[in-house]
């Protein structure tokens, strides 16, 4: 209900940022003697204590790219006829959230409805900070982040590397301990390499390689590789109340069903986003420490908190001290992140399973995850929650863009495959808030040849994507025949 002060008799904020910011905004009362005869109140001027104003709150987002955000997010998730959705727009140098839209809206000027319905209620939540849900396959360029990482870490006591980018692994065979079933891909191969796994977005591939990772290292290096590197399991700090911290997986406890948390399977569980819950700000951190090279960021909403005084504003909390790059811890070396992005460039390409969210003109990195919802402690074979993330352009990116998309609708698309797929449902909201993002932000195309036939400007052969595509396509047919 709504609940009033009862001094002031104003409402009390239930959520969002006035609730965050609330000892900051609503000020302080003041108090003055008046001396009150049985007719007349005298004022004889004695202020016991001034009144003060609240602070304003500068934010980070910006109001233009919000719009973007909220227009194509709205009619995007009309187009998939899903349950809603939200977006998040970072800055992977500074963490500061330039557009954060969700829909369906909550509609502040009925207020009032929210308190007695519980579809409203669910609506008014922040979802990107509050809702957690397994990324599915968002999660693999992480996974191979901390692989590489492991690389590193043998290099440097003497021992050879778990694995190579370039390495021809065999993909045909599911089977791995702990699993009562086989691990499967979309597409049957039969060997794939680094990049050829992230184009085919497979299962096995890194199924394998996180094999290697527990037997070359250990289940719990792969653990706190996921908490310590990448934060799961951990509140970004995002100011919002109510953020979620999510979970990782942990030896020696149970669920409440007696299953332990951890078992044989669940490292391979991990690899592919699942058994592990994370919500919005997690993962669009994960992926701008891989976009900016490995530097530790967080994701914040404001600059500074600004206070009124006898008409002169005193900063009291100066929050773009943080926003510097250069002192930054470095979590992932820049080479791992270089590799990594330039795997991600193939998603949107030719050979790729996520065609829909290319951004013609620009280079950009990214992926695309769908996971089937838990409800009521099981996972639907009816309900998912679809994703994609991205970062453009691939050098020196200008934005880290993701869009969930919640419960799209099932069915199939001629031509495409799956309505409910990632890349299908939640990769054209990215394209369009990507582009029309980048042309209000006078970003200059830095692929003026990679459009569509028949675009004029189409031109396969001086694409940027064009050598290494038709490459990575025919190393492809020559390991799959």
């Amino acid at each position: 209900q709504d609940q009033k002060d009862p001094l002031t008799f104003q409402s009390l904020p239930t959520g969002g940022l006035e609730l965050y910011f609330n000892s900051y905004l609503k000020g302080k009362l003041g108090r003055r003697i008046i001396t009150r005869s049985l007719r007349h109140p005298l004022d004889v001027g004695d202020v016991i204590a001034t009144p003060q104003n609240g602070a304003d709150i500068y934010l980070t987002i910006n109001h233009y790219l919000q719009a973007i955000a909220e227009e194509e997010l709205e009619k995007g998730i009309k187009t998939v006829n899903a349950k809603g959705g939200w977006a998040i727009m970072m800055d992977p140098y500074s963490g500061e959230i330039l557009a954060i839209a969700q829909a369906p809206f909550f509609d502040v000027r009925k207020y009032k409805d929210y308190f007695n319905s519980e579809d409203l209620k669910e609506a008014s939540k922040l979802k990107a900070a509050v809702d957690l849900f397994e990324p599915g396959s968002i999660m693999k360029p992480i996974t191979m982040a901390i692989c590489l990482k492991a690389n590193e870490d043998l290099a440097l006591i003497g021992r050879a590397p778990m694995f190579s980018p370039d390495e021809k692994i065999p993909v045909s065979n599911g089977y791995f301990p702990g699993r009562s079933k086989p691990i499967t891909d979309a597409r049957n191969h039969k060997y794939l390499n680094l990049y050829l796994a992230v184009q085919k977005s497979s299962n096995i591939y890194i199924a394998t390689l996180v094999d290697r990772l527990i037997n070359t290292m250990s289940e719990k290096w792969y653990r706190d590789a996921l908490i310590e590197l990448f934060g799961f399991s951990k509140k970004t700090g995002i100011e919002f109340p109510f953020e979620a911290k999510g979970f990782v997986p942990d030896f020696g406890k149970y669920y409440q069903n007696k299953a332990p948390e951890w078992s044989k399977s669940t490292p391979y569980s991990l690899a592919m986003g699942y058994n592990i819950l994370a919500n919005s700000f997690q993962m669009i951190r994960a992926f701008s420490i891989i976009a900016n090279e490995g530097k530790d960021v967080n994701p914040t909403i404001f600059k500074k908190i600004v206070k009124n005084e006898d008409g002169t504003e005193k900063v009291i909390v100066d929050n773009t001290k943080n926003f510097d790059f250069k002192n930054r811890k470095q979590i992932l070396s820049p080479s791992s992140c270089r590799l990594i992005k330039k795997s991600l460039k193939f998603i949107t390409k030719p050979g790729g399973t996520s065609r829909l969210a290319d951004v013609y003109g620009y280079t950009e990195a990214g992926k695309s995850g769908t996971a089937e919802k838990i409800v009521n402690g099981k996972y639907s074979k009816d309900k998912n929650i679809s994703s994609f993330i991205g970062f453009i352009p691939v050098e020196k990116p200008k934005f880290v863009l993701m869009v969930v998309i919640d419960e799209p609708e099932k069915k199939y698309v001629p031509g495409l495959g799956p309505a409910q797929i990632g890349g299908i449902c939640a990769g054209p909201i990215f394209r369009e808030i990507a582009i029309r993002s980048l042309n209000y932000l006078g970003v200059a195309p830095d692929d003026p040849f990679g459009y569509p036939y028949p675009d004029p400007r189409s031109d396969p052969t001086k694409a940027d994507w064009s050598l290494e595509v038709k490459y990575l396509s025919e190393l492809y047919n020559h390991w799959n025949q």
